[in-house]
This record gives C-alpha cells, structure tokens and sequence, in this order.
C-alpha cells in the first residue's frame, strides 16, 4: 500500500484550557476532556505552570482527600513538599516520582516549602491520576518516592528518555503500579526522531515544550495531547528551533466505567457518595503538622461518568 493512502494515526488531539489558580499560576486540564474521558488507567492529567513565585510566594495546596485512585507527581523544575496522612513529608524535584496510592482513602498537602519562598522559585511539572483496577480500589493507602536516578534511562541518537511508571521500550520503572500502563518522558534534540510503537491499546503523547513533528499528521504544539488510534506506529520528531520535550502515557483500558467528582474517581457512584460524607463529617484521617483543608465545594453535582 502506498504510504501516501496511510490514514491518519490520530484518534483525536486535545487542546487543553488554561485555567488561573490566581497570581498568575496556571494549570492545563488535558484529561479528562469532553473529547476523551481516559488513555488506559489515566483519568486526569494538569500541567502545572511554568511559573516563577516571587519572592515570599509559593504553592500551597492545603490538604484534601483521594479514594480509589493513585496520583502522580512528576517535575521538569523546581519543587514541591509532599505531606501526607501515613506521616510522609518529602520534597519532589524534577525527574523524581511521587506516587501515592489512595486505595480507601488518604489526604495529602502539596506546598513551596518555607525555604524555597525567600528568594523566590519556579514550577513547571505534571500531575496524573492513575485509576486503580476496581478489586484493588480499597487497598491500603501507599507512598513511594523514587530518585531519578533509579528510572530507566534510554539513550538514542538526539534522544534522551526515562521510563517514569510502567514499562515500555523494553524498559520497566521501578514504582510500582496496579495495572499495565507506561508513563515516559522523552527529550528530543531538534532534528531527533524516535519510533513510538503500539505496546498498548490506549497510547498518548503530551507535549511538554518545543513542537512536535508526526510526519502526515502534521506538527504540533505545546500543552496539546495527542491521542493515539489503537495499533497506531508513529515516528516522533523534532522540528526544531528548539529542543521537543513530551510525555508518552497510556495502557490497558480499564475494567469498567469510572466515575469522578471533585477529587474522587471510584467505579461506583455510591463509593464517591461515600466519601464526600466522610469528608464534611471529618472521618479521614488527618496529615500532620496540617490545620488547614480544603472544604467540600458546596455543589460538585452528579458525578460525571467514565468513559
């Protein structure tokens, strides 16, 4: 067949809103979008900044609860105070994984940590949530932290990758997860391509900073996901000036509909329910050092179901 009949390889291309969480600081929503709910176990997927904080100012996330999903926390720079309701506390910087399980429940804090706001400091990263398969949404609630210097490194001809979560490209991360699903972060040098093969149903790429050229399917820019037809082969390049720098993310489909509000993703409705009554009553558990939180909002509706 000719490669000029190919049809595309895109399923759909998102582009996210930018939503301001005041001074300035803004977040990207790329999942979940009315276009597309999920990619494998991804639910939701926010590109914070890039932001610089003036002098005294900084990220404070006060603490609120998760059920039934795990979060991701991957950074390209500065850095962010992980505290949590096992007791952990622990700085994530670029390149590291913080990933914590809710399973039945945990509440966590994300803030610029006292030292970092004296001088000022920037922000520019992601965070994802990953669904948990529904026997294993009532697990314990976890928290591991990985170094970057533990994550796979794969190393091409003007390509620089890590394997985040998951495994693909041969390569499997050390963080544990629940479910079959990859996570990379690739640098391409301009000029640099590298195959993206289809190892799962459901495959996506983000693009985090430069463009990205995908031959026929034309270029595209930062801040849009990019969501693969299942089966699809795509070459990944770098169009220049300037270096590419993207997420790869997907998996498995999941085993069943999902449903999400505020900040809860279980497979019941009931389940969400559940939590929200436990959190205006109080009944998490607390995160030490916290005497801050973030309330129910007063109207979520009715949760939005998945897919």
């Amino acid at each position: 067949m000719d490669h000029h009949d190919d049809p595309s390889a895109l399923d759909i291309v998102i582009v996210p809103p930018t939503h301001d969480l005041g001074d300035g600081f803004q977040v990207r929503r790329a999942l979940p979008s009315r276009q597309r709910r999920m990619v494998g176990p991804f639910v939701f997927l926010d590109q914070m900044g890039p932001h610089v904080f003036q002098p005294g100012q900084g990220l404070d996330v006060r603490p609120h609860p998760h059920v039934c999903l795990a979060t991701v926390t991957y950074l390209f720079d500065g850095e962010i105070m992980h505290r949590d309701s096992l007791g952990s506390v622990q700085p994530i910087r670029p390149g590291e994984v913080n990933w914590m399980t809710a399973g039945r429940g945990i509440v966590h804090s994300e803030r610029t940590d006292t030292a970092l706001r004296q001088d000022g400091s920037g922000l520019f990263g992601l965070q994802c949530w990953v669904a948990l398969p529904s026997r294993q949404e009532e697990t314990d609630p976890a928290f591991t932290h990985t170094k970057a210097a533990e994550l796979p490194f794969i190393e091409g001809e003007g390509v620089e990758a890590r394997v985040v979560a998951g495994s693909y490209w041969g390569k499997r991360s050390p963080v544990a997860t629940l479910s079959d699903m990859f996570y990379v972060d690739v640098e391409l040098r301009a000029g640099a391509r590298i195959a993206m093969p289809p190892e799962y149903p459901e495959q996506a790429i983000y693009i985090v900073e430069g463009r990205l050229d995908l031959g026929r399917d034309g270029t595209f820019e930062p801040g849009q996901l990019v969501v693969l037809k299942p089966g699809a082969e795509v070459r990944l390049g770098a169009p220049g000036p300037g270096p590419t720098r993207i997420m790869l993310l997907g998996g498995e489909p999941m085993d069943g509909p999902r449903f999400l509000s505020w900040n809860f993703v279980a497979s019941s409705e009931e389940r969400i329910e559940q939590a929200k009554r436990d959190w205006k009553a109080g009944a998490f558990p607390q995160v030490p050092g916290e005497t801050e939180f973030i309330p129910l909002p007063d109207s979520q509706g009715r949760p939005v179901r998945y897919p």
